[in-house]
């Protein structure tokens, strides 16, 4: 078993940001951490085509993942819908054991600047957790009139810790990549679910994501050590925020003295989507005049 993989699930309309991600991992990637990718087995050849043969990673199949699991019901990512699957294939991909640590990133991010095996993992082995109180995003959506985002996220953490039966304040690890242990994820399924004849897919709801979930299992299990350390990619989770920052005068130049990386969501940033479009035109139109009228607002 290694002890830290870089790993990917990905799906057929990311497959261009992916292709994007795996080059800046090819240029920063110092120590040649292995990198895996997971897909629906019915999508690995329009993946292979995408990607070429010049970017070395390693595949698995989605259905492999989801099968590693004896108590999973066979076939249950296809009742679940593309984000709900997609949460717990990326939480249950520690059961194949590849590795025992893994770094889990979005189609999405893209490297900055170099990395290594000493960027996710302390002197004794045993990962960084990325989690904190993610007090300055609520405060810029908060001065932006945004205050339903601020107050979503609160209630979000409010209903995970809960679970858990924890007192104190909520913490976060909103943005990718996340440093998740093998460990941690077998300490909530063997505490916690298994006494209950629940699995992750039971826990894994849009009430309850899943960054939150090893979060709470960390706090309350106490499988690892925790070695806190703050985000490390700067995500623009909406283009209003985007706008405002870079009109700021932020750059990815600028952001490589905090950031290891930069995310550019895809549920606003659609440049990259692969394949038709199943939006009207009209629909299209309507979605590129709201994101004109978000950089205006960004002036005000």
């Amino acid at each position: 078993m290694k002890d830290l993989v870089l790993y990917c699930k990905s799906y057929r309309r990311d497959f261009l940001r992916l292709k994007r991600l795996l080059e800046s991992i090819q240029k920063y990637n110092v120590d040649q951490i292995p990198f895996y990718i997971s897909t629906p087995h019915a999508e690995f050849d329009e993946l292979k085509n995408v990607l070429g043969s010049k970017i070395q990673y390693e595949w698995v199949s989605d259905e492999s993942i989801v099968s590693a699991n004896p108590r999973a019901i066979p076939g249950i990512e296809k009742t679940r819908t593309g984000s709900l699957a997609q949460q717990a294939i990326k939480s249950e991909f520690w059961r194949l054991g590849i590795s025992e640590n893994y770094v889990c990133l979005d189609s999405d991010c893209i490297f900055l600047r170099e990395f290594d095996r000493n960027t996710f993992i302390a002197a004794d082995g045993n990962p960084f957790t990325v989690i904190y109180q993610n007090k300055e995003f609520f405060q810029l959506a908060i001065d932006r009139n945004h205050s339903k985002v601020e107050e979503n996220l609160r209630l979000e953490g409010d209903r995970v810790r809960a679970l858990f039966d924890r007192q104190g304040p909520n913490y976060y690890c909103p943005c990718p990549p996340f440093i998740w242990s093998a460990k941690v994820w077998r300490s909530l399924d063997e505490q916690l679910l298994a006494p209950k004849g629940l699995t992750f897919w039971d826990i894994s709801t849009p009430e309850h994501p899943e960054t939150l979930l090893y979060l709470e299992a960390l706090l309350k299990f106490r499988a690892i050590p925790l070695y806190p350390i703050e985000q490390l990619f700067r995500i623009y989770y909406y283009d209003w925020q985007y706008y405002l920052l870079r009109r700021l005068g932020e750059s990815e130049n600028k952001l490589t003295k905090n950031y290891l990386g930069v995310i550019y969501q895809s549920n606003w940033d659609s440049d990259l989507d692969f394949g038709s479009s199943g939006k009207s035109i009209l629909s299209r139109a309507n979605r590129k005049l709201k994101r004109f009228l978000r950089y205006l607002q960004s002036y005000i």
